[in-house]
């Protein structure tokens, strides 16, 4: 089992910035790669980002391309979102997980161990 615990999330203007991190901890050693998703009111959980923990290559969902940063610390079992321009349609619960299958990163059911969330509010 792993547990992940996120934090940093808040309220911000429209343009501002947010640091998401995700602890994980129990089976870290089973981890390959890790994703951020998130989920608004009345919508499905959706793709955020993408980071494999060895060799720290990254994929985004378009819509936060050049604005979000997806970065890791091994050492410290953790991962970050760095969230810049942050816009309104940002608004959402942000969770973490553990890709646990599957060969397509962005697909929701190839993840597993979810965080409980960190609420992210972007105002205009």
């Amino acid at each position: 089992q792993v547990q992940l615990v996120e934090s940093g999330g808040g309220l911000v203007q429209a343009g501002g910035s947010l640091r998401l991190s995700c602890a994980a901890s129990g089976r870290t050693f089973s981890r390959d790669a890790m994703g951020w998703f998130r989920q608004a009111p009345g919508k499905e959980r959706e793709f955020v980002a993408y980071i494999n923990l060895s060799v720290g290559s990254a994929y985004y969902t378009d819509s936060v391309k050049g604005r979000f940063s997806i970065s890791r610390d091994n050492a410290k079992n953790m991962i970050y979102l760095q969230m810049d321009s942050l816009k309104p349609e940002d608004t959402a619960v942000y969770y973490c997980a553990v890709k646990v299958s599957g060969a397509i990163v962005y697909v929701t059911s190839n993840y597993g161990y979810w965080g409980q969330g960190t609420q992210v509010t972007v105002s205009s």
